[in-house]
């Protein structure tokens, strides 16, 4: 997806527009669906995916379902929707041919995936090593749908840390190190690993307090962290599954004027 400069002076301007309505209706709205598949059973934080959405609407006026949904690799509903949400902290199973099958064909269709390694830990924060078994297990098992492709390291010069925010680095639950690792085929990113717990920096209760503690980092971590699920959720909604985000070049101009260090 390409990015194209905009002048300060719109950017300004954009600012100050007034927000339209947030109504955009169920079709083409961001829905961070929790993928289940390899024997999990929902996203290890529960409360993140909503949440997310939450903060996308009120920050960006884009559309999001504020109840997401979830979703069975192995269902025919699993290419119903651009983005999935493979949150765990346990070791994963298996992939069945089915669910292979069904996760080749959600990437065939353009789709993105984001695993987010719930088990993450405080150490070796600068190091994949931090990585649970969630995390490693899970690298096994795309590497059986996507067996000719690797990863690759993904720094702040690439979209998803600009696509709304300015990012410098990732963050969430856990500092964790300052890159992701990603999938990238036919020039698109279309499975994004993060060992920082992303979904940890956004669970909140119904209470209205975080569920977990950000570290090292504290507030000013989880701010960060939820920039770049903002960022991730703009990446999705101005990539071209299906060809049919229709509202992507509103989102496009809608972000020039939302860009902050």
């Amino acid at each position: 997806m390409r990015l194209f400069p905009f002048a300060f002076a719109l950017g300004v301007l954009v600012l100050f527009l007034p927000r339209p309505a947030r109504a955009f209706g169920d079709v083409g709205a961001f829905d961070p669906r929790a993928l289940l598949a390899g024997g999990t059973t929902g996203a290890a934080r529960a409360s993140a995916a909503g949440r997310w959405s939450w903060e996308l609407v009120q920050r960006t006026s884009a559309p999001a379902r504020l109840k997401p949904s979830q979703v069975r690799a192995d269902e025919p509903g699993v290419v119903d929707g651009p983005f999935l949400w493979w949150s765990g902290d346990a070791a994963v199973s298996a992939l069945s041919p089915q669910e292979i099958a069904g996760l080749r064909r959600f990437f065939a269709l353009g789709g993105i995936l984001l695993v987010d390694d719930a088990g993450a830990s405080e150490a070796s924060a600068e190091s994949r090593s931090n990585a649970s078994a969630f995390g490693r297990t899970a690298r096994e098992q795309i590497a059986r749908v996507l067996p000719d492709t690797s990863p690759i390291s993904l720094g702040p010069d690439h979209v998803l840390f600009k696509s709304f925010y300015l990012l410098k680095r990732a963050e969430g639950r856990v500092a964790g190190p300052r890159t992701l690792d990603a999938i990238v085929r036919g020039g698109q990113t279309q499975v994004v690993f993060s060992t920082h717990d992303l979904g940890g920096a956004l669970a909140r209760g119904a209470t209205g307090a975080w569920e977990n503690p950000v570290v090292p980092g504290g507030d000013i971590q989880r701010e960060r962290a939820i920039r770049l699920a903002v960022n991730i959720a703009m990446y999705v909604l101005c990539s071209n599954y299906k060809d049919d985000q229709v509202h992507a070049p509103f989102l496009m101009r809608r972000r020039a004027g939302a860009v902050i260090p």
